[in-house]
């Protein structure tokens, strides 16, 4: 699955934060749920909207992301 049919940025969404696509929750509170210990199911029960397989999609996305040996390019970016 591409990012872009994952995550939607519009700046009349949300001002333009990143949100699952076809819904206006925010992809960062998937990461301050699981970051405070909230299951992944749990998460999807709080967000009806959000379908497992978007959230998966998305953390596979953020893992091959962040651990790619091209991470500098992230850095880079950021800076």
């Amino acid at each position: 699955m591409e990012i872009k049919t994952l995550v939607t940025i519009d700046k009349d969404i949300l001002g333009g934060q990143p949100v699952f696509a076809g819904t206006r929750v925010p992809v960062e509170t998937l990461f301050d749920h699981l970051e405070a210990g909230v299951s992944l199911d749990d998460f999807l029960e709080d967000f009806p909207t959000v379908s497992k397989s978007q959230a998966i999609a998305v953390l596979e996305t953020a893992n091959k992301f962040l651990t790619s040996k091209n991470i500098e390019q992230l850095y880079a970016t950021v800076a």
